[in-house]
């Protein structure tokens, strides 16, 4: 069984994943795009080249070969830091495997690697609402959504985050979504939290990803709004009675909160 294709972790995994992998926000659903620069050690556990960090992947990743496919493409991309770590990727996707979740909202896709992991273990007739004002890097992906044969299951919706909430609440679509991924423009963070919150069902979870931002949250400078943002927002989910929360030190920091 270790053998197989899905269990198979090359060293190579580094590439696309320890760079922290971690979907460095780039104001994808804003509109905005600043590139992240001065990119430094991660903010996890522990650095990409520790050896502890490569025991976890060999001893913990199983990943689809397509998954493993769009990863080394997504590795070779200029801005292929921002994908999202694949074990980080893996427990979203068991954690939506959990609580057998139908609909999905990501907001933030990027290539599309989280959005692929999370289709691939939805029922057939399950949905992922993916959100993203760019379709230049999805482009990528879908070729490989298709070869997976997960291309229905993924609605790419290609216009700011916030509209496409609101349009799904407006749908009357409130209470109906199972799990939500965020991972995108950090100054928007509290908004796209607030709608997913409303869009989410009692017993549903929301994922908020890069709530360390590489350690600027610890003190975050006057002018970085992006840092200030999320420290906010980590503030508030602490004493939000709507919700229970985990904030995990996997990739750049992610926290779990579970609707009430």
């Amino acid at each position: 069984g270790s053998k197989m294709p899905l269990l198979s972790v090359p060293k190579e995994v580094a590439v696309g994943t320890a760079m922290l992998g971690v979907a460095f926000a780039t104001g994808m659903l804003a509109g905005r795009r600043y590139p992240f620069f001065g990119f430094g050690r991660p903010s996890g556990m522990m650095g990409k080249n520790s050896p502890l960090r490569q025991y976890i992947l060999d001893h913990s990743l199983r990943e689809h070969p397509i998954l493993k496919k769009l990863r080394l493409v997504t590795a070779n991309h200029p801005w292929g830091r921002m994908m999202v770590s694949c074990e980080q990727a893996q427990l979203m996707a068991n954690l939506v495997k959990l609580i057998k979740a139908k609909k999905v909202i990501e907001v933030g896709v990027f290539t599309g690697y989280n959005a692929l992991n999370m289709a691939l273990v939805l029922p057939d007739n399950g949905r992922v609402v993916a959100c993203d004002i760019n379709d230049d890097y999805a482009n990528i992906g879908k070729p490989l959504w298709k070869e997976a044969g997960v291309e229905h299951k993924i609605d790419l919706r290609i216009k700011p985050a916030i509209q496409t909430l609101d349009e799904l609440l407006a749908g009357g679509e409130a209470e109906t979504f199972d799990f939500a991924f965020i991972d995108a423009d950090k100054e928007n963070y509290n908004e796209y939290y607030e709608k997913c919150l409303r869009l989410i069902r009692k017993g549903g979870i929301i994922a908020i990803d890069n709530v360390f931002w590489n350690g600027k949250v610890l003190k975050p400078r006057k002018g970085d709004l992006a840092a200030q943002s999320i420290h906010r927002l980590n503030e508030k989910l602490l004493r939000d009675e709507r919700v229970n929360i985990s904030m995990l030190p996997i990739g750049d920091g992610v926290t779990l909160a579970f609707k009430l």
